[in-house]
């Protein structure tokens, strides 16, 4: 992936660069039931992971992580349009913990459309080898828009609200 910050915060992200990171989700069941007898599973890991892995390999890797009111928005949508699908926006810088937040919701709408009773615990991001967020609250309303059509509350593959 690759990002940029605006804020200032930290000067050296404002130059676009990119990272190679590792997210990792834990998941567990909402409710407290036992294994199913006939397979001492849960859930069957595919039905927990297939949604989750097909955002995060198809729709997250590779992309250009803006905050929503970076200019480049406007460039990309001039003369490269192409791109768009492309850009993972964030409401403010794409911070680490605040794209952190966005996954932890994204993949709770992923549970949560699943019927599963599976709940997400905690989102992982490694930006670095010596740069790590958690995210562990289930009060995503403290830091992400509430609005239900934000993309990170939808159970689809978006990463933007540019064709809305």
């Amino acid at each position: 992936m690759a990002h940029r910050l605006t804020s200032g915060a930290a000067p050296n992200c404002r130059v676009p660069h990119g990272h190679d990171e590792i997210v990792t989700a834990d998941i567990t069941r909402a409710s407290c039931s036992e294994l199913n007898p006939a397979t001492n599973m849960l859930v069957e890991f595919d039905h927990a992971k297939g949604r989750w892995f097909e955002w995060i390999d198809h729709c997250v890797d590779h992309t250009f992580h803006i905050g929503d009111n970076d200019p480049l928005i406007s460039y990309f949508r001039e003369h490269e349009p192409a791109i768009l699908p492309k850009l993972l926006i964030t409401p403010g810088d794409p911070t680490t913990e605040l794209r952190a937040a966005c996954y932890f919701a994204k993949l709770s709408a992923f549970l949560t459309a699943g019927a599963e009773d599976l709940i997400c615990t905690c989102i992982r991001i490694r930006e670095t080898p010596t740069n790590t967020v958690e995210f562990k609250t289930s009060k995503i309303h403290r830091y992400l828009p509430e609005e239900a059509d934000n993309w990170w509350h939808r159970a689809d593959l978006s990463i933007n609200n540019l064709d809305r």
